[in-house]
């Protein structure tokens, strides 16, 4: 068989040296060192552990400040209040560099740290219309090749509160948008029902998934996840919902955790958790105990919601196994998992892993195995997308086209 590029010397997580050809962009064969494929070019990857390229789940393109001036965090004046918080967004926003120009910076970030599939929510509602989406759909043009971008449209002021917004996320979809998004039916606009019929009818009008952001905590929360639930059943959804946050998770009974989880896992509704400091978060290994997906991803990075974020979805799976109380390997496999594998199968991602068939979308790291890396990121990495060096030490080195 000839490939077009051989590489050798790929330590996987269970410590064997392989080599594995790429043909095309994808891996297309997996062999010991000494029955290396056939290849014009052979790369030395020099004992560096290899693994899939990380899955960036939940990120806002339009809203990050990161290269930008810094903007001081301005506190909600009562606790934490999302409706202060967008009011927030918005002045800081009006104040910002251009949203190409930070877009561009943020994704450089990501790609830098290894990040190879990516899931951003942008503003749709009638406070900008389609103007952001538009934005970030052509910076995502310029930059395909080095990352894959799904898109949501996300009503960052609400769908009942925002005139004209559910027509809004229907003509998202039309001009690239990948997936619908929604926000706290319940505490922002009021009335779960008629949220949840915009967002699902949406979704089912364009067969197109659906991303919910859920702050809202409690049994208040928890009623929510279990209306989405309802919703992606009779749909036959099943696999192509997921909910972010979802802060209820956390910090309910355990029947009442217990039975919710059972919710989830039956109708295939995927949690996004990035555990933030400040907040009860989603028990990870007890969901996944019950069969729920759970992924990760940065959330906002140096924005109007907060000033902390460096793009390292392997940074993020560490501060997922430090809350979570993960101290054994295989438990610092499972904050692995989330920024990976558990990723790919909420954003349904084809090919994705280190496999024969799957894209030769990989990060090189100088550790051990994988539990080594999560509880101490390296540094030095390379990044690979499609076979073709993207980023290293740092810096993205393939250029958007």
């Amino acid at each position: 068989m000839m490939a077009d590029k051989n590489f050798i010397n790929a330590r996987f997580d269970d410590g064997a040296l392989h080599a594995f050809a790429v043909r095309d962009g994808r891996i297309a064969a997996i062999t010991g060192l000494d029955d290396q494929p056939v290849a014009p070019g052979t790369i030395d990857l020099g004992g560096a552990l290899v693994v899939p390229g990380f899955v960036e789940g939940h990120i806002h393109l339009d809203t990050s400040f990161y290269g930008d001036v810094w903007r001081p965090h301005r506190p909600c004046t009562n606790g934490f209040d999302v409706h202060e918080r967008v009011a927030f967004q918005a002045q800081n926003m009006a104040e910002a560099a251009p949203m190409d120009v930070r877009a561009r910076n943020q994704l450089d970030l990501c790609i830098a740290h290894g990040t190879t599939q990516m899931r951003s929510h942008v503003m749709v509602d009638g406070s900008v219309g389609l103007k952001s989406l538009e934005t970030i759909l052509g910076v995502r043009e310029e930059y395909r090749g080095l990352i894959d971008i799904q898109l949501v449209a996300f009503p960052q002021s609400g769908i009942l509160k925002s005139p004209g917004t559910p027509e809004l996320l229907d003509q998202a979809i039309g001009i690239g948008a990948d997936l619908v998004g929604g926000l706290d039916p319940a505490s922002f606009d009021r009335d779960v029902e008629r949220h949840l019929d915009v967002v699902f009818g949406v979704a089912e009008k364009r067969g197109v998934d659906v991303d919910i952001h859920l702050h809202d905590h409690g049994t208040l929360g928890v009623f929510e996840i279990e209306q989405i639930a309802a919703r992606t059943r009779a749909l036959g959804m099943e696999g192509h919902v997921a909910v972010s946050h979802a802060y209820s998770l956390g910090d309910v009974a355990p029947d009442v955790f217990g039975k919710v989880a059972d919710v989830l896992a039956r109708s295939g509704v995927a949690i996004m958790t990035n555990a933030p400091g400040s907040r009860a978060f989603p028990p990870v290994a007890a969901l996944r105990q019950a069969g729920v997906t759970v992924f990760s991803g940065n959330d906002n990075i140096r924005d109007s919601w907060w000033p902390y974020g460096d793009g390292d979805m392997l940074n993020r799976a560490t501060t997922i196994g430090y809350r979570s109380g993960f101290y054994r390997d295989e438990e610092l496999r499972i904050a692995f998992d989330m920024v990976t594998a558990a990723g790919a199968k909420a954003l349904r991602l084809e090919g994705y892993g280190l496999s024969v068939g799957a894209k030769a979308d990989f990060v090189t790291l100088n550790a051990a195995h994988v539990p080594e890396a999560v509880v101490g990121p390296p540094q030095g990495r390379s990044v690979y997308k499609a076979g073709t060096l993207v980023a290293r030490d740092g810096r993205v080195t393939g250029r958007a086209s």
